[in-house]
């Protein structure tokens, strides 16, 4: 990135991955120190993606604000190279790293367990204790102590802090009573050592970060499926020679060579050959869509049985794969309005935290007896260890990264997290027409053959003339919209073209040519036929006028006498747009329809689908106007298009969802995409958003009353009524469980029908 420019309107937005996070109070200082960096707009971190979202002007770089972060122990990982692999590299050899010493630090501390519980008053067994419990501290449990302290140079704290306080202070006391015994006994106390609390925190909070680092490369796994559909290499014909190049090798323009069984590598246009080409990654649909010369054909997708070449269009993140893929880890990286609130707990939960364990530690030297000092420290570790914000910090970002992927695998890509936090809110969804509920392109209803050529309707050519071959050849050469449609069609009956002279297209009307006989013929509408003074009979008249009242576009084919046939052309509507629909309208929530097209066709769509509520000829900004409308009378409101006519009223609704087949533009606009444009995904979102909302209220209810129970029973309240203590090693232990269940419960939404 070229940042030598010093124009300060220029905003960069970058993501970056940011090392050295242990929780979530990490997050919110990395967040703080960036925040506060000159030149900085905006940073927003993701703790479960261990990312960090910067808008930046061109007064700073990628580097300053890295130096920033590495004078608090953190850094951010700044490549060329796809940031997305490099992060994820870095995560495994961290998560290796992590793995490692947790097997060091598991091996140690049994056997000091053992000593502290079962042979606690052998002399011996205290000085091998210590022994063994130097490197568990010291070496493998170092980085706690490391960020720690670089926490404290700057006047923070976070999770580090807790762990280097607990462990230090209890390897520290239990270190002076194993040197100097004598100061307890001369007093009539035995004095005990807490060398199995220290070590079996560390091991139990390394136990808990490999566990979260396992689960959390478990969400993403949606995200890793996606950015493993693009190969790694292509072969491309340059200068006249097929290489194979690495992909990062590839320019616009290049001519790539697909054989069968290969992915697509990047999105083009077939200039040669053809085969069929699995899309279903991309529409969803099972069937392999067929791709000869000037079909488009996009990364990710899988060729079946034939070769082809093409020319490279978009290539590295102009791709539509590239585009998902960013789109989801926007998603994931994103936050949900109740995280911000979770955000300030967590910065200040720390400091909160100390200040009852000093409380706690001043408080049983004020009102216990002989064993105060004893109680005082046991109680005040045992808070520091117990109050973790982790399960805090993972409450939301699990439960959406989670909910994320499952939209990614059916087929709902989400942008933000406050769309999938809203979703389930909504209670009016409006609905765009052409695209949306219909198909968005014209085909042949039926062609209604009459006079002469009537026999063909029973599939029996005439004796002189094939009319339909004559027509296809027409409609071949015509280059209006609606002539491809009967094309289709008649391409589907397996009907050659006949041959045709004279061929001339009349503006605004129709097309005409003559036979090989010398006969003319005619396609195109009303006008067309007024003018070459053609009458319609009854029946074909009727027929037509009942076609128009059911919004179907009426097109004739004549010769110089007579109508020969009269085609109905429609959008057809989605096979699933009714059924969709209907589900929606059954949970309550209110389904509207707008269009530009006239009342007629407006009408006619709503009756088919059966939408009571729909407004025609509306201009683009109608449409905004009315969400605007729905939104003042209280309603949440969601809207589904898929045109550039359609986004500024995406913009202003409250959830926004485009469907995947539409422009650029409205996907850009839009929070939620349909990939395969099936309104029924639809309710499937809204389900979706119930889903993660209930995950999140729970893992906050969890973890809000695992703190609000946990630190009081460690501070002792339990002591006197029935003796009870909390060990700071079984509350190491249960801390670390309250981050696992956390991320355990978000992950049940993995197996959750929509």
């Amino acid at each position: 990135m070229d940042t030598k420019t010093t124009n300060p309107d220029i905003i960069y937005k970058e993501t970056f991955p940011v090392t050295g996070m242990t929780c979530a109070a990490c997050a919110s200082s990395v967040e703080t120190i960036l925040q506060y960096t000159d030149g900085v707009k905006s940073a927003s971190v993701n703790y479960a993606t261990q990312t960090v979202k910067v808008e930046f002007d061109a007064s700073t770089s990628p580097d300053k604000l890295n130096q920033a972060l590495t004078d608090i122990g953190y850094g951010l990982i700044i490549t060329d190279q796809n940031a997305s692999e490099v992060s994820q590299a870095a995560q495994e050899e961290e998560y290796l790293a992590t793995k490692t010493r947790l097997y060091w630090s598991a091996g140690l501390t049994l056997p000091v367990v053992i000593l502290g519980m079962f042979f606690m008053d052998w002399e011996p067994g205290k000085w091998i204790s210590l022994l063994l419990t130097l490197p568990v501290l010291f070496y493998f449990g170092a980085p706690f102590f490391v960020g720690a302290w670089k926490q404290a140079k700057h006047r923070k704290a976070n999770m580090d802090t807790l762990v280097a306080l607990s462990t230090g202070i209890a390897f520290l006391f239990s270190l002076a009573n194993t040197v100097y015994p004598e100061f307890w006994t001369t007093r009539g106390i035995m004095p005990h050592v807490y060398y199995e609390a220290a070590t079996v925190i560390i091991t139990f909070i390394t136990l808990g970060k490999v566990l979260e680092a396992r689960a959390k490369s478990s969400t993403s796994s949606a995200l890793k499926k996606l950015i493993g559909l693009q190969p790694k290499s292509l072969k491309a014909k340059i200068d006249g020679v097929e290489q194979e190049i690495p992909i990062s090798e590839v320019v616009q323009g290049y001519e790539i060579i697909i054989r069968p069984g290969e992915k697509i590598p990047v999105d083009g246009k077939v200039i040669s050959g053809s085969s069929f080409v699995d899309e279903s990654m991309i529409s969803g649909e099972p069937i392999p869509i067929e791709k000869s010369s000037g079909a488009k054909v996009y990364a990710g997708t899988v060729n079946q049985k034939g070769s082809f070449s093409f020319i490279a269009e978009k290539i590295g993140s102009e791709t539509l794969l590239s585009q998902i893929i960013q789109r989801v880890q926007e998603a994931q990286g994103s936050k949900a309005p109740v995280q911000k609130l979770v955000d300030k707990i967590a910065g200040i939960f720390v400091p909160v935290v100390i200040s009852i364990s000093i409380l706690t530690f001043a408080t049983w030297m004020i009102v216990d007896g002989e064993d105060a000092f004893t109680h005082a420290l046991l109680t005040s570790i045992a808070v520091l260890v117990i109050a973790c914000p982790c399960a805090l910090g993972l409450a939301t970002p699990t439960a959406i990264m989670v909910g994320v992927g499952k939209g990614a695998e059916n087929n709902i890509l989400i942008k933000d997290a406050e769309s999938l936090e809203l979703a389930h809110r909504v209670n009016a969804v409006i609905l765009d027409k052409t695209g949306t509920i219909t198909e968005g392109k014209p085909t042949v209803g039926r062609i209604e053959w009459t006079g002469e050529s009537k026999r063909s309707t029973e599939d029996v050519r005439p004796s002189t003339v094939d009319y339909r071959s004559i027509l296809l050849a027409l409609e071949s050469k015509s280059e209006h919209p609606l002539a491809e449609a009967v094309v289709k069609s008649l391409h589907k009956l397996n009907i050659s073209p006949a041959s045709i002279q004279n061929f001339q297209s009349i503006t605004g009307k129709g097309v005409q040519a003559k036979s090989s006989t010398g006969e003319t013929y005619l396609v195109g509408n009303q006008k067309l036929l007024d003018e070459q003074q053609i009458k319609l009979d009854p029946e074909s008249y009727e027929l037509a006028e009942k076609w128009r009242q059911e919004a179907k576009t009426v097109v004739f084919f004549a010769n110089e006498e007579e109508v020969l046939a009269v085609i109905s052309i429609a959008d057809q509507i989605k096979e699933s747009s009714k059924a969709a629909i209907q589900n929606l309208q059954s949970q309550g929530i209110d389904v509207y329809m707008l269009t530009g097209d006239n009342q007629h066709t407006a009408k006619a769509v709503a009756d088919a689908v059966g939408l009571k509520h729909f407004k025609a000829e509306v201009m683009p900004s109608d449409k905004s106007d009315f969400v605007k409308t729905l939104q003042s009378q209280g309603k949440t409101v969601a809207m589904v298009g898929d045109g550039i006519n359609d986004s500024e009223a995406l913009a202003q609704a409250d959830v926004s969802i485009a469907m995947g087949h539409g422009s650029d533009i409205a996907m850009d606009v839009a929070k939620m995409t349909i990939i395969s444009s099936d309104l029924q995904a639809i309710p499937k979102a809204f389900h979706l958003s119930k889903l993660t909302v209930n995950g999140i209220r729970q893992n906050l209810f969890w973890a809000f009353i695992y703190n609000l129970i946990g630190i009081p029973i460690a501070a002792g309240i339990l002591y006197p009524i029935n003796g009870f203590l909390l060990d700071p090693m079984i509350a190491g232990a249960a801390m670390a469980f309250s981050s696992v269940s956390v991320v355990l419960n978000s992950l049940r939404l993995k197996s959750r029908k929509l």
